[in-house]
C-alpha cells in the first residue's frame, strides 16, 4: 500500500507538506499509511487569519449556499464511502465494515447539517412597552476552533465541522497525530466541491497546534473531544480570554444488569459495548454492575464470549475486532490490566497479546472480575477492550455505583422490569440512557453529551447544536 504525503489545508491552498511525523498502520506497523508536516503557531495564525479573512462573506451568504455546499460534501462522501473507509480502517484499525460505517455517517451528519442551515430559529415576542417589537435572531459566533481525537477520525470532524459552518462560522481544525489521513481526505472533499477559501481549515501537527488555537486570541470559540486531563487545561486557558467552550471528555459508563435480565440478551449488550471497535469509544460501557443471582452465570458467559471473538487485521473479513489504535494505547491496555490484578481483581478472561500474521497491537477481549467499586479499573477511563465486572446486591446498591465516579456520559440498564428500567432512567446520573441496548452507539440527529467531568458547554449533535454555534442578538424595534 502507498504512503502519503500529507500537508496543512490553509485559506484553500494545501501547503506544508512534510515528512516530519508518520501515521501508522495499527494492523501492521511495517505500514506507513502517512507522513506529515509538525505544524506550530506560526501555521495557526495563517489558518486564523484566513477564517477570520473568510468568515464575514460566508455568514452574510445565502443560507441556501452554505446548504448547497454542505449537501455537495455529504454527496462526495457518500460516493467514496468504500475508498474511504478502507483507509480509515488501516489508519485507525477500524474494522473495514466499522470503517465504512463511520464514512457514512459522516456523510449524513453532512446532509443533516445542510438542511439544519435553512433553520436557525428566531422568535418575534410581544414587548412590556406599547409601540415596540422584539425579536431573536441567530447569528454565526466567528471563528471556531475544532480539537479533535483519533477514535472516530472522519465523524467527530464531521460534528463539529458542519454544523459550524451550516451557521456561518469559519473552521480551524486540529486532527489527531494517529489519524491524520482521515482529516486530510475531509479536506480535501472540502475544497473540491468549493466552499470558499478560508471556510474550513486543518493544521496538521502535535500539541502545540492545540495550545496555539485554544489560546489565539482571534478563535472565537473552541470545540474539544479528549480526556479529562487535556480538557481542564483547554477549557481554563479559553475562559480567561473569554472565548466560549465545548468539551466531551469521555466517560467510564456503567452497565447495571439485574436478575431478571436475559442472560443472552444482557451478554451481548455487554459484549458490544465494552468490546467492538477495540473498546476505543467513549461510551463504551466498560464497567458491569451485575445482581447477585445473575453475575456468576454472567461472568462465565461473557468470558465465553470475549474468547470467541476472533481478533485480528482490520482489513482481514474474518476479523471481529481490530488492533488498537496506537503503541501507547495498547500499553496502556495492558497496563491496567495489571493494575486491576495488583488491586485485586480477579483475570477472568483475556489479557493476552493476540499474534497474527502482521506485526500490529492486537489483544485479546479482557474481562476482570471481583473488582470493588474504588478500584482504578472502575474510575479511570482504559480505552481497549477491557471489562470490570462488580457484584451488587440489589437494584438499588446497583444505582448508587453507576452514579460513582467522575464520569456521567453514557449509561445502561438490562432488566425485563419496568419499573427498574423507569427508576434508573430518572435518576441515573448520565447525559444519555440505554434500556436493553448497548451503552455505545448514539444518533447523529439528537443531543450528544454527559454530565459531571464527562462534558461541559452546550450539547454537540443534532438540533442542539445550533446553540454552541451561535449566539442570540434580541433586537428591539419603534416606530
Amino acid at each position: 500500500m502507498s504512503t502519503r504525503t500529507l500537508s496543512h489545508y490553509i485559506g484553500g491552498e494545501f501547503t506544508g507538506a512534510s515528512d516530519a511525523l508518520e501515521s501508522i498502520n495499527p494492523s501492521d506497523t511495517n505500514d506507513i499509511v502517512s507522513r506529515f508536516p509538525d505544524g506550530g503557531a506560526a501555521e495557526v495564525d495563517q489558518a486564523v487569519a484566513a477564517a477570520q479573512a473568510a468568515q464575514p462573506d460566508w455568514a452574510d451568504a445565502s443560507p441556501e449556499v452554505r446548504s448547497d455546499l454542505l449537501e455537495k460534501v455529504a454527496v462526495a462522501l457518500f460516493a467514496r464511502a468504500e475508498e474511504l473507509g478502507e483507509l480509515l480502517a488501516r489508519e485507525e484499525g477500524k474494522l473495514r465494515g466499522e470503517g465504512m460505517g463511520e464514512v457514512l455517517r459522516a456523510a449524513r451528519i453532512f446532509r443533516y447539517f445542510s438542511g439544519e442551515a435553512l433553520r436557525r430559529h428566531g422568535f418575534t415576542l410581544e414587548s412590556t412597552r406599547p409601540g415596540l417589537d422584539v425579536s431573536t435572531h441567530r447569528e454565526a459566533v466567528g471563528v471556531v476552533g475544532l480539537i479533535t481525537p483519533w477514535n472516530f477520525p472522519i465523524a467527530i470532524p464531521a460534528w463539529k465541522a458542519a454544523p459550524a459552518m451550516a451557521f456561518g462560522n469559519a473552521v480551524v481544525l486540529k486532527a489527531a497525530n494517529v489519524t491524520p489521513t482521515m482529516a486530510h481526505a475531509l479536506a480535501e472533499i472540502i475544497h473540491e466541491t468549493g466552499i470558499p477559501a478560508g471556510v474550513f481549515n486543518l493544521v496538521l501537527g502535535r500539541g502545540d497546534v492545540g495550545r496555539a488555537i485554544v489560546d489565539h486570541n482571534n478563535v472565537n470559540a473552541i470545540s474539544f473531544t479528549g480526556s479529562q486531563q487535556v480538557g481542564a487545561q483547554v477549557g481554563l486557558n479559553a475562559m480567561k480570554r473569554g472565548a466560549r467552550v465545548q468539551m466531551e471528555m469521555g466517560g467510564k459508563n456503567p452497565l447495571v444488569v439485574l436478575n431478571d435480565a436475559d442472560l443472552e440478551k444482557a451478554v451481548a449488550i455487554a459484549a458490544d459495548g465494552g468490546f467492538f471497535q477495540t473498546g476505543q469509544r467513549c461510551t463504551a460501557s466498560s464497567r458491569v454492575i451485575v445482581e447477585d443471582g445473575i453475575h456468576d452465570e454472567f461472568v462465565a458467559a461473557l468470558c465465553e464470549k470475549a474468547k470467541s471473538l476472533k481478533v485480528g487485521a482490520a482489513l482481514d473479513p474474518s476479523s471481529q475486532v481490530g488492533p488498537a489504535a496506537s503503541e501507547a494505547q495498547f500499553d496502556q491496555n495492558f497496563r491496567y490490566v495489571g493494575i486491576a490484578c495488583d488491586e485485586g481483581g480477579r483475570l477472568a478472561g483475556g489479557g493476552d497479546k493476540v499474534a497474527c500474521e502482521t506485526s500490529g497491537y492486537f489483544m485479546q477481549p479482557t474481562v476482570i472480575a471481583d473488582t470493588n467499586p474504588d478500584m482504578r479499573i472502575n474510575n479511570e477511563e482504559v480505552f481497549g477492550p477491557v471489562v470490570s465486572t462488580v457484584r451488587v446486591k440489589n437494584y438499588e446498591e446497583a444505582l448508587e455505583l453507576a452514579n460513582r465516579g467522575d464520569f456521567g456520559l453514557s449509561s445502561g440498564i438490562v432488566t425485563n422490569s419496568l419499573k427498574h428500567a423507569r427508576h434508573f432512567r430518572k435518576h441515573v446520573r448520565a447525559g444519555m440512557v440505554m434500556v436493553n441496548l448497548p451503552t455505545a452507539g448514539v444518533d447523529y440527529h439528537v443531543p450528544f453529551g454527559g454530565t459531571r467531568g464527562s462534558s461541559y458547554g452546550p450539547r454537540e449533535q443534532g438540533f442542539a447544536a445550533v446553540e454552541f454555534y451561535t449566539q442570540v442578538k434580541t433586537v428591539y424595534t419603534g416606530d
